[in-house]
């Protein structure tokens, strides 16, 4: 079984160094040169490894969300089978449903805990650990007070199930009033930045021609003039650079920005990162194309 866990593992960095080897190549064979050549292996190695870790990230995030979804429809129904005089291991074990998915799966655990002879505290301490979800911890330990007080567990875990219900509801309606946020944040990282940038380059590299052009002038007709144009030393591409990473950052935090505001938790932003690089970068580069082509037919 260890074997055949490491074997896709192997696999996979075995993929991830031939891809960034042969972008490396390419580069190389595009720029001939070496630096330029190690600096793409390192960044496609740091884009797959980030890549890979937030696909697990959404992986578990969805998990946890569809947990959460059906959570309180699983606590109605076993109040309901408490109702009808089953036992609370059986009413566990009767509510697992298949459209309860990946929750079943710890319903049944549940179950065969209590049916083992494990105290209810204890097994729906030991579930809230497990599924490591806030929403769901927090409504056990709720349960769990109501266990302790003496409370009736059927009436405990139906108004547990409309409470939760309720605070779902208001998460929605929440995320609903936010959505102008949302959308400026998208325009200003996805379109604003990158034109703002274009422009940049752009126009470093127009005054880099125009200044080259001019003639030299004289101690004197340089002291007659209110203010002199000397020629640019930032080169256009340190320009470029620093506003393709600088806009690669700009959209990962953005991306944890939006998911924080919209689903209330940072990870959920992960999966815009790729959507709003690709766009960034390639308003970036439409603009700075078009300008200055446009520039340089201008100028003659």
């Amino acid at each position: 079984m260890i074997a055949k866990e490491r074997k896709p593992l192997k696999y996979k960095i075995e993929i991830i160094g031939v891809i960034s080897i042969l972008i490396g190549i390419i580069t190389y064979y595009i720029t001939s040169n070496w630096i330029k050549s190690v600096v793409s292996i390192i960044v496609v190695l740091c884009l797959i490894i980030f890549g890979i870790i937030a696909r697990k990230k959404l992986k578990e995030s969805n998990k946890l969300r569809k947990m959460e979804t059906v959570f309180p429809e699983f606590l109605e129904l076993v109040s309901s089978n408490l109702r009808a005089g089953m036992t609370i291991d059986r009413a566990l074990l009767l509510s697992s449903r298949e459209e309860f998915s990946p929750l079943d799966e710890e319903i049944v655990r549940l179950g065969k805990d209590l049916v083992t002879g494990k105290e209810v505290e204890s097994a729906f301490k030991d579930m809230a650990q497990r599924i490591n979800s806030d929403k769901i911890r927090k409504t056990l330990n709720i349960i769990i007070t109501g266990i302790r007080s003496g409370g009736n567990l059927a009436t405990i875990l139906q108004e547990t199930s409309a409470n939760m219900r309720e605070r779902a509801f208001m998460e929605k309606r929440a995320a609903s009033n936010v959505l102008m946020y949302v959308i400026f944040i998208l325009a200003a990282i996805a379109i604003g930045a990158p034109i703002l940038f274009g422009l940049s380059v752009v126009l470093v590299e127009t005054l880099s021609g125009i200044l080259g052009n001019l003639p030299e002038l004289g101690a004197d007709q340089t002291q007659q003039l209110p203010f002199t144009l000397t020629k640019v030393t930032v080169s256009t591409e340190f320009i470029t650079y620093y506003a393709v990473l600088f806009l690669i950052v700009t959209n990962i935090l953005g991306a944890l920005v939006i998911g924080m505001v919209s689903k209330g938790e940072e990870k959920a932003g992960l999966r815009y990162v790729i959507p709003l690089v690709g766009i960034s970068l390639t308003i970036f580069l439409v603009v700075r194309f078009a300008l200055g082509s446009y520039f340089k037919g201008f100028f003659g």
